[in-house]
């Protein structure tokens, strides 16, 4: 997929500023909406600003592997750090049981990258995206076909970055009528597509942390084991990261555990080729 630059304003902010629009919903799914519409995330940097910004935090944080990008360093570098941009959607909606959920992937083992694990729908952004949220619900029903009118976009999280340094947007949206919700998966990108409840992310339960180190700093990798019918599951780095985000958003409270966010200084030249291990 072509990339596009990141757009100069964002409609969503439209949206997040006006917290009445009307909201076709449960009880609960409709103070959820409401809620997560007074949520405010950081301005958005237009591209023209982003030369000002690189140089204003240059020695303050970064990137680093499943973390809000606020969160790390970056070193005095001799090459602009401009990383491409990408949307995932984070898609709610209430189960059965009343518990919010949210909807998950299982990537296809023929993919190059990341096969076989699991991701929220998403993707980089294309030339025709008028912002994140259109990205994140065009890819959203290329990869499992979901109806974009069936989700009501409420709000945008902190941008986190890739292992690679793709700036990826979280997209929060609520679907009140999942009946009407029939997945469809790319049998090219998807291998599976099933929900699991978002309480998980901020609890101490079925999950495992891996120490890392790189440049001479550790931090944390959370993996979560989840079981769906017969299918076991796990999900950890970015998507593990960005739903720890999410959940402690929603339920307006930290996760039991501690997150360790890795101070990971960029090297000093960053290219297409660069990653964060």
């Amino acid at each position: 997929m072509a990339s596009r630059p990141s757009p100069s304003s964002n409609s969503l902010s439209k949206l997040i500023t006006h917290p009445n629009k009307p909201f076709r919903g449960s009880e609960r799914l409709t103070a959820l909406a409401r809620q997560l519409r007074m949520y405010k995330p950081p301005p958005t940097i237009d591209e023209s600003e982003e030369e000002q910004r690189i140089e204003e935090i240059a020695g303050k944080v970064v990137s680093q592997v499943g973390f809000v990008e606020s969160a790390t360093p970056i070193a005095q570098q001799s090459e602009r750090f401009r990383p491409k941009r990408a949307a995932v959607l984070i898609c709610l909606f209430e189960g059965d049981g009343g518990d919010l959920r949210v909807v998950l992937t299982k990537r296809s083992s023929r993919l190059s990258t990341h096969s076989g694990e699991v991701a929220l729908p998403g993707g980089k952004a294309e030339e025709g995206d008028a912002d994140d949220a259109d990205t994140a619900t065009r890819e959203a029903k290329e990869e499992i076909g979901l109806d974009p009118s069936l989700v009501n976009v409420v709000t945008v999280l902190e941008p986190f970055l890739s292992k690679h340094l793709l700036r990826v947007v979280p997209v929060v949206g609520i679907i009140s009528n999942i009946k009407a919700f029939n997945p469809a998966p790319s049998a090219d990108e998807v291998e599976a597509v099933f929900d699991a409840p978002l309480e998980m992310f901020i609890k101490d339960e079925n999950r495992r942390e891996e120490e890392r180190e790189w440049m001479g700093e550790k931090y944390l990798i959370h993996h979560f084991d989840y079981e769906a019918g017969s299918a076991k599951y796990v999900i950890w780095g970015l998507t593990a990261g960005i739903l720890i985000r999410a959940a402690s958003v929603v339920y307006q409270r930290p996760p039991a555990f501690v997150e360790q966010n890795p101070k990971v200084k960029t090297p000093g030249l960053v290219n297409k080729d660069t990653t964060m291990r």
